[in-house]
């Protein structure tokens, strides 16, 4: 009976214009002014209608659009869909186009709803899917807020079905039974500026239902910081295209589709979510269809976006909502690189969204350091700056990656950096803003690796409490010949007799040292995230710490070292429950010397306290 029901659809699809009576189609522009919304309730089999896209320019072009039935329940409970065929030379020959979601689809002057979805991946005909407008008017609805969000990364996620379900009573939904999934017209997000490998980057790292990554495409006039541009907002109408900036400024990321209905304080697009965010605060600009790429697996839009005119403030399952004239709040990123080659200067704003704004500002760290001349596989970097939040210190960055290893040094240095910004923006005691993230990177012309080859005692291992011992450490820099650094120290007076352990090390063992495992691991706190990210040891520097056989506490990112058992006994019973780690050996760094590069190993050498005074 399904296979019945599947054919007779397929069919009906088939047979393009069978039955078709040619709609009213003015040639100049889609209907101007509100002339009402076309009910859902006489929607029906053979309705003739009118969408309208750009195909290249700014100017919509209309299509003659056939109905062929509604999906009830498509998209969720009380979601409908409604299926229909694309006629006219043009969609014919592309099919269903990337950016084409959100088209406006009138039934004479009266709007029906919007171009949204299309079935699988190599469908033939253009069959598209069309979003309802009263699902849409649900999203122009929602209050606006001053900001376009209540709190920064903050967004609600709204995951919608990405495929239609099979509802009892609707002949056309038999579809869903065939395997050829209705799914949201992809929305191409194009990066402008980036080179081929942070395009990858950003493929490979980041999923985007619904977002396709296209290369192809370019910036307008919207660099950071630009004024609102009120004359292109005249000019906005249904059917032309608009985008979402991810990224703006030196380098841009966009996502772009179709208007499908405005009015004097807002507009409403796409007819699915690009980001499935809820609540956002994107910038909003017009864009311009350079041309219109067919293709069997996927045509697409080459876009390239214009004049500033409003914030996107909603990201919702049936549609994104745009608000004329008002300003989104993204976070400013500079970044300054020197050091072999010409300075550069790299100054972006990028979006502000939990889980999607730490990707942002990695791509953009790793194009810096990529698109100079002088960038080579053995080239290193240094990367320092600060973090600005609202009602905090400023946060110190402090990365180093060494050329020539398995991972690309400039992505390795992005990585780290973006580490540290993470754990602080996803922390869930954070409140205040991210003011401004300002870094500087050095680039240094050859590997900086290092590594401690071996260390020792130059005086005896049989010493006295407040003595002044001396450590050589042996370290080879990559390709180059060993040298020896010296560390002097002192011994405190408190030290018992009895065997104890010295660490010769790398910024990074001393810290996790330093840091031990907490017996029930919780979220860390806002303090101790700060806390570390200060206490952080540099990389670049040989460390000559005491490992002493006293209790050691970590609280709220400190480490107390030599803790009485009397607070030991009473921070026992509660460290479960709270941010607080014990450890029954204390690390103390008590010297440090420079390592001339990205050091990484460590020694442990032994030394005996005897009994009474030191001879130095």
């Amino acid at each position: 009976m399904q296979l019945a029901a599947t054919a007779l659809i397929l069919c009906a699809i088939a047979v393009p214009g069978q039955g078709l009576g040619k709609p009213p189609i003015s040639e100049d522009a889609p209907p101007q002014g509100n002339a009402g919304f076309f009910p859902l309730s006489q929607v029906h089999r053979g309705l003739t209608a009118t969408a309208w896209t750009v195909f290249q320019g700014t100017k919509p072009e209309p299509m003659q659009v056939e109905i062929l039935g509604i999906l009830h329940g498509a998209l969720g409970p009380g979601q409908d869909l409604i299926l229909a065929q694309l006629h006219g030379a043009k969609p014919e020959y592309t099919g269903v186009v990337e950016g084409m979601s959100g088209s406006p689809v009138y039934v004479g002057d009266k709007l029906l709803g919007a171009l949204s979805y299309r079935i699988g991946q190599f469908s033939k005909e253009p069959i598209a899917g069309i979003t309802p407008i009263a699902q849409m008017l649900e999203v122009k609805d929602l209050p606006i807020q001053g900001s376009g969000i209540r709190e920064q990364g903050s967004g609600d996620r709204e995951h919608g079905s990405e495929g239609a379900r099979e509802q009892a009573g609707s002949d056309p939904a038999a579809l869903a039974g065939t395997g050829m999934q209705m799914q949201p017209m992809e929305t191409p997000l194009v990066m402008s500026g980036f080179s081929p490998a942070a395009i990858d980057f950003w493929r490979s790292h980041v999923r985007l239902p619904g977002l396709e990554s296209v290369a192809a495409g370019g910036m307008g006039a919207s660099q950071t910081g630009n004024a609102l541009d009120m004359n292109a907002v005249k000019d906005l109408q249904p059917g032309g295209s608009i985008s979402a900036l991810l990224v703006r400024g030196d380098l841009e990321i966009s996502a772009t589709c179709t208007i499908t209905y405005i009015d004097p304080k807002q507009l409403l697009a796409c007819g699915h979510p690009i980001l499935q965010s809820g609540t956002v605060s994107l910038p909003m600009t017009t864009a311009e269809v350079v041309a219109t790429l067919a293709s069997p697996l996927n045509a697409f839009k080459i876009i390239n976006t214009g004049a500033l005119v409003g914030a996107f403030t909603e990201d919702r399952q049936s549609a994104i909502r745009g608000v004329l004239g008002q300003k989104a709040r993204m976070i400013p990123v500079h970044i300054a690189v020197d050091g072999a080659g010409t300075p550069g200067k790299l100054d972006v704003e990028i979006l502000d969204q939990s889980g999607l704004t730490p990707q942002a500002l990695e791509v953009v760290i790793y194009e810096a350091l990529l698109e100079r001349n002088q960038s080579t596989t053995e080239m290193s970097y240094h990367v320092t700056g600060t973090i600005d939040l609202d009602g905090f210190p400023p946060v110190p960055v402090d990365s180093w990656a060494s050329g020539g290893e398995t991972n690309s040094a400039q992505l390795l240095v992005a990585a780290e950096a973006t580490a540290r910004f993470n754990a602080i923006y996803t922390n869930g005691e954070r409140r205040g803003l991210v003011r401004a993230i300002n870094l500087h990177a050095e680039s240094i012309p050859h590997r900086i690796s290092i590594a401690l080859e071996s260390a020792r005692l130059v005086s005896s291992n049989m010493v006295h409490a407040g003595d002044t011992i001396e450590v050589e450490a042996t370290l080879r820099p990559w390709q180059q010949p060993t040298r020896n650094v010296r560390i002097k120290i002192k011994l405190p007076d408190r030290l018992e007799s009895g065997n104890l352990r010295l660490l010769v090390s790398d910024g990074a063992t001393l810290d996790r040292t330093l840091n031990q495992p907490k017996l029930a691991p919780r979220a860390a706190t806002m303090a101790s995230v700060l806390e570390r990210a200060r206490r952080t040891h540099a990389p670049d520097r040989l460390y000559l710490s005491i490992l002493a056989p006293e209790t050691q506490a970590g609280w709220n990112g400190e480490t107390l070292a030599a803790v009485p058992l009397s607070i030991a006994n009473a921070l026992e019973p509660v460290r479960s429950a709270e941010d607080i780690s014990l450890n029954g050996e204390s690390a103390e760094e008590a010297g440090s010397a420079p390592a001339g590069g990205l050091l990484s190993g460590f020694q442990i050498l032994d030394v005996h306290i005897d009994p009474g005074g030191g001879l130095n």
